[in-house]
Order: structure tokens, then C-alpha cells, then sequence
């Protein structure tokens, strides 16, 4: 992994207005994501885990500009993709790509695999016609599919088939930068682990730097070197991975990695349940937003909001008495 910065995000929000009556007034925002920032080095595998709903789509498709910041930056090797006009951010488009969460909704039925992986090679005036087959053909190798099956259609193919279809095309354009969106979430346990292997191979050869999204630690930490934990909008922990799991410091990243279940019958682990649901977006908790089902919390965390503090060497927290918090013994084991 190089030391140098690719992307830098500087307190990204993002925003969703709700609107209510006759006429659609605005009445609330919906904070999807709530002053966000991060950097990620080139070459590196960073993960972003949290429960559904807490803003990981949506940092995702802000980076990428899918949907627009409410406010923030995203500085792509050293420019602000945030300001760019439609004209000039069509040139960062074949440089960042998105892997999606679902293959089957995400390929064009009415079109050939050959014509999808060839679609954004002719958008982006990146290969010439005679150029296109040999492309099509080093692609489908790379993905481990057969160049023959070029002129079939998605529903010929199986799950694992279609998402390795969907990398194919990602990776038609040349990226340097990919987000993957919960990839093998839709797909069979059988062939999740061919997946994530394939998108391990794929990113040492074509030097690719990821942020991929789950909510699924097992696969967040056999791709990633270093890990955010979103919760609510905002980020509660970033850590190397080794030092998130061997020793977790915010109360909601104990519940969640004493959730992930031990393939082992003989070794007994405790689960930390947390009490009542996740506050809605619309109108977020004051102070720390976790207070209300942080079993440590204290008047402190009802008024104040946590200040983002490096606790140790390159893992920041943001919870008042992180120094003062271990997990409940038995709750963390590996796996």
C-alpha cells in the first residue's frame, strides 16, 4: 500500500429533505450522513461497516458524485470533484467506478455481456472498434469467464456469473478507484469467498484502491486493511484492522463485533444486545447520537458530542470515555 493520499473527504454531508402538506413544503431534513471525514491511501482496501440505514450508500455515492453533497469536499488526486461542472467530472467518471449491491438488477438484460463490458469503453472514447474484442476477451479472462460467453445475455448466468460480469465492466474503463457496495451481499455463502479472492487479484493487478461497504465484518475484515464504523450519519471508530478487532474502544463497535458468529461450536461467546431501536435521522439524539442505547452513558453524553480523538497510533474514537471502556469479557473473540 503506498503512503500517498487518493482521496480526501472533508466534512461531507449530505442531507434529504423531507416535505409534508398540499403544496410539498420542506418541514425536516433527513441527515443521511452528518460531517464526514476521511482520507484513503492509493493501493488500500478501506472498509466501512454499520448497521442498514446508517449512511454507508450514501458516502459512497457522494464520493462518486452519484448524488450530490449537501455540503463537504471530495478531493481526487488533488482536485475537488465537488465543484467540477457535468463536462469536467465525465473525465473522472472512468477513473472512479461503483461495484453494485444487486448483479442481477444491475445489468442491462436487453444487452450481450459483450456489449455491456463495451458500453463504457465507447461513452469514454477509450478503445478503438478493431480494439474492442481483444479488451472484451482480456476482461472476461480476468474475471474468470469464458470470452465465448461474450454473446450471451445475463440470464444465462448465475449470481457469482453476473457480479463478475459487473467487475468486468468497472474494470473496462481503467479505474484507479472502485467503490464495491455490498458485493457479495446477493450472492450465495458457496461463492462469496471466490468473489472477494477475485476482487483481491483484480486490485494487485490493475493497482486498484477500494472503499468497500458492508455490513458484514467477516467480509470487512478479509478485504480491508483499515476500518471506518459508521453509525447515525457520523464515524464512531476508524482503526487498522488488527487493532479494531483485537481491541475495539467504542461501545458500538463491542455490540457489533460480538454479533459476528464463531465457526467453532466448542468456543462460547456473549452477545451484547443493545437496548431499544435506532433513533430516526430526521431527528437525531443530542450530544453523542449512540447515548441512547449505549449502556456506559452518562449525563455527559446527552449534552455534549464526542470530540474524534486518536487514542492510539492511527485509531481515532469519538466517545468521552473510550480510554476508561473495555468490552465485556467473552465478547470479543477472534474469528
Amino acid at each position: 500500500m503506498s503512503g500517498k493520499t487518493l482521496i480526501e473527504v472533508k466534512g461531507l454531508k449530505k442531507y434529504f429533505p423531507v416535505e409534508a402538506g398540499f403544496f410539498k413544503r420542506k418541514v425536516a431534513d433527513l441527515k443521511a450522513v452528518d460531517d464526514v471525514s476521511f482520507t484513503i491511501n492509493k493501493g488500500e482496501s478501506l472498509g466501512l461497516v454499520g448497521e442498514s440505514g446508517c449512511g454507508k450508500t450514501t458516502v459512497g455515492r457522494c464520493v462518486l458524485r452519484l448524488i450530490e453533497p449537501t455540503e463537504g469536499q471530495v478531493v481526487f488526486e488533488g482536485d475537488d470533484i465537488t465543484k467540477l461542472e457535468k463536462k469536467e467530472l465525465q473525465e473522472y467518471r472512468s477513473r472512479m467506478q461503483l461495484i453494485f449491491q444487486d448483479p442481477y438488477s444491475s445489468l442491462n438484460p436487453r444487452l450481450t455481456v459483450g456489449d455491456i463490458i463495451t458500453e463504457p469503453l465507447l461513452i469514454h472514447g477509450l478503445a478503438e472498434k478493431k480494439e474492442i474484442n481483444d479488451r472484451i476477451r482480456r476482461l472476461m479472462l480476468d474475471v474468470g469467464l469464458s470470452p465465448s460467453h461474450s454473446k450471451r445475455y445475463p440470464h444465462e448466468f448465475s449470481g457469482g456469473q453476473k457480479q463478475r460480469i459487473s467487475i468486468a465492466r468497472a474494470l473496462s474503463v481503467v479505474p484507479s478507484f472502485v467503490v464495491a457496495d455490498e458485493p457479495v451481499a446477493a450472492l450465495d455463502m458457496s461463492i462469496r469467498a471466490q468473489i472477494l479472492n477475485l476482487m483481491k487479484d483484480l486490485q494487485d493487478k490493475y493497482d486498484l484502491t477500494y472503499l468497500i461497504i458492508s455490513h458484514d465484518l467477516t467480509v470487512i475484515k478479509h478485504m480491508c486493511s483499515r476500518i471506518m464504523v459508521m453509525y447515525l450519519g457520523n464515524l464512531v471508530e476508524v482503526a487498522g484492522r488488527e487493532s479494531l478487532f483485537s481491541r475495539p474502544y467504542h461501545p458500538y463497535s463491542f455490540a457489533l463485533i460480538s454479533a459476528v458468529p464463531i465457526p467453532d461450536p466448542l468456543i462460547k461467546k456473549k452477545r451484547i444486545i443493545l437496548t431499544g431501536d435506532v433513533p430516526a435521522p430526521i431527528n437525531p439524539p443530542s450530544g453523542c447520537k449512540f447515548h441512547p442505547r449505549c449502556p456506559y452513558a452518562k449525563d455527559i453524553c446527552s449534552e455534549e458530542a464526542p470530540r474524534f480523538q486518536e487514542i492510539e497510533r492511527g485509531h481515532f474514537v469519538a466517545c468521552h470515555f473510550a480510554s476508561d471502556l473495555e468490552p465485556p469479557e467473552g465478547s470479543i473473540v477472534e474469528f
